[in-house]
This record gives structure tokens, sequence and C-alpha cells, in this order.
């Protein structure tokens, strides 16, 4: 089917706009103008209510990192009351180069209201200031701690994973970490993850220029997170699992909600990892979204499409969780 009519008009008002391509720029710019578009052009208003929301600090690979806490409820309500809640790491989207706490402001309280879960945002370090491991060993840091303050978070045994793209990647390396350690991790919620990153997939070619998300632009993503010079030196193994989480054993993983968009070029790197889940024997539910784009998880201002599917995936999750 074609783009969604919702979606191509958000599409058409970024290339009225004229702005460079991320991979024509600086992280400092690609930083600035994500933030931008996520967070100075959005309604506060239109921000799902949460009981609370605590900015706190979470052990990272290099010392403390920020982190958001998120408790679900009506706003002054005591989150004292809902003592046996999951509890949900989020880890951002954005290359492994751009986006923080505020950027996924909107998709943590959503995730925190409609799967009923305290979420912690984790604002992991960027590259190419800071390169691959730094925002796995960050990630794994603070998913080793909120599993051993599960009865301070949500106060409920489970505790699951969530992320968008670079967040989803991270969110895979980490489900796979906490099994390697006999940490049990209830679910994971992948949105159109980057799961293998010297993978050649059809979407790739399909969808690579004038659906947000370029190809050249992921390939600048990589070339900061991994550096070009290691990579050209060979000093680092795309096939490394906690690079690309796709290469790692998938036997014996958290139950998993894998989502891709049609016209994402990472559409088929998702659905790959999806198909090798289930075949490892973990449970997966896979939704290919038509007519979306990468990023649509805070697109449902724009497009009812996008919110739509925002809403079954986190009922699916939901599902999960609280099983």
């Amino acid at each position: 089917m074609p783009v969604d009519p919702a979606i191509q008009g958000l599409l058409d008002f970024l290339a009225a706009a004229g702005a460079p391509p991320m991979s024509a720029g600086t992280p400092e710019q690609a930083r600035a103008g994500f933030r931008a578009l996520s967070v100075d052009l959005r309604d506060p208003a239109s921000l799902p209510d949460v009981a609370s929301v605590e900015d706190t600090t979470v052990p990272g690979g290099d010392g403390e990192r920020p982190a958001r806490v998120y408790r679900p409820g009506t706003p002054g309500s005591e989150p004292s009351e809902r003592s046996e809640l999951p509890t949900v790491l989020l880890f951002h989207g954005g290359g492994f180069v751009i986006g923080d706490l505020d950027t996924h402001d909107l998709l943590a309280r959503t995730i925190a209201v409609q799967c009923d879960a305290v979420v912690v945002s984790v604002d992991y370090r960027l590259a190419p200031e800071h390169r691959f491991p730094a925002a796995v060993d960050d990630a794994e840091a603070a998913a080793r701690w909120a599993a051993a303050h599960l009865a301070d978070l949500g106060g409920g045994p489970a505790l699951g994973v969530a992320g968008d793209s670079a967040g989803g990647n991270l969110s895979a390396v980490v489900t796979q970490t906490l099994r390697d350690e006999g940490v049990t991790v209830a679910g994971q919620l992948l949105l159109y993850p980057a799961t293998d990153l010297g993978g050649q997939y059809p979407s790739a070619e399909e969808n690579a220029v004038g659906y947000f998300l370029d190809v050249d632009t992921m390939l600048w993503f990589g070339a900061q997170y991994v550096g070009t010079e290691a990579a050209e030196a060979g000093d680092v193994d795309l096939a490394d699992p906690r690079l690309s989480p796709l290469h790692g054993d998938l036997h014996g993983l958290a139950p998993a909600v894998v989502a891709v968009a049609e016209f994402d070029p990472l559409r088929d790197d998702g659905l790959a990892y999806a198909a090798a889940l289930e075949a490892a024997g973990t449970p997966v539910r896979v939704r290919t979204y038509p007519g979306l784009i990468h990023g649509f998880a805070d697109m449902g201002r724009h497009a009812p499409a996008a919110q739509a599917a925002i809403d079954e995936l986190c009922g699916l999750f939901r599902e999960v969780l609280h099983r």
C-alpha cells in the first residue's frame, strides 16, 4: 500500500523545510535538529498524564548516568498504593548518536500508562564521543541495577526492557546479557530495532531514500558508533552479539513483541530478528505496519495509524508483562 496519507503529509513538511540530512552535518547539529522535531514542536498538553516523574541517576559503565522514573496513575496519586507493578527499562533510539530523556518522554509516558508499569528511561552515553561498547556498558549496568531494585521501582517481580531503533538494539543485547547472568526478564518490546549492523537486506534498498530514515544516515550513525578507522582496520567485529544481537545465542530469551514499518530501511532487519527468535523457541509477536515509516512511535499526534500501532503494541507488551 502507499505511505499513510498523514505520514506522507509529515514527510512533505520535512522535505519543504529543506534541512540537510543528518549525514551531512555534525553530531551536535543532528541532536539539535532531532530535539527540535521531537521536543520543541510538541505540545506539552498532549503528553499522557502519569502519577509522577522523577529525575534520578543509575549506574552506568563509567559512572552514574541520568535517568527518569515514570509511575503510572493519576497525577498526585500515591504510587505506593500500586505495589505490584512491572518495571520496564527504556532505551531511547537515535542511532547511538542522538536522542535523550526528553526526546523520548512521550514514549516513556505511553508505556507507563498503557502497560501499567513503572518505566525507567536511561540516558546512555552517545557516540562519537563515546563509541561502542560504551552504550552497551551503560545499558547493562542500568539493567543489573534495576533487577536488584525491583522492590523500590515497580514493586512486582517482572522486569521488562523496551526500546526503539538503536534502543531496540540495546534492549535485545541486554536481554541476552541478563539471561546469561541468570536474571529473568519478563518481556522485551523492540520497535523497529537495529539488530544486524553488518547485514544487507532488501528493505534497505527499497526504502533507501525518502522515508525519514535514509540509508546514508544509517551508515553515518554506524560510522559514529563503531568508528570508521576501527571498522576499516578490522578492529570491530560487526557480528559481535553486543553490537549485532542477531548473531547471539537466542535460546531461552524473554517473550518478545517486535514491530517494524513497511517503509523503513530497517524493516527486514527487525523481521530477521523476529524469525531468528522464533526459530530458537522464543515466543514472539511480530507486527508489520503497512504505510508507516521508521520512528512512528512518536508520530501518533500526526497520524492516527501510527497511534493505533503504538496502542496495539503496548497492549501486547502489557499482556506479556502482566501474564
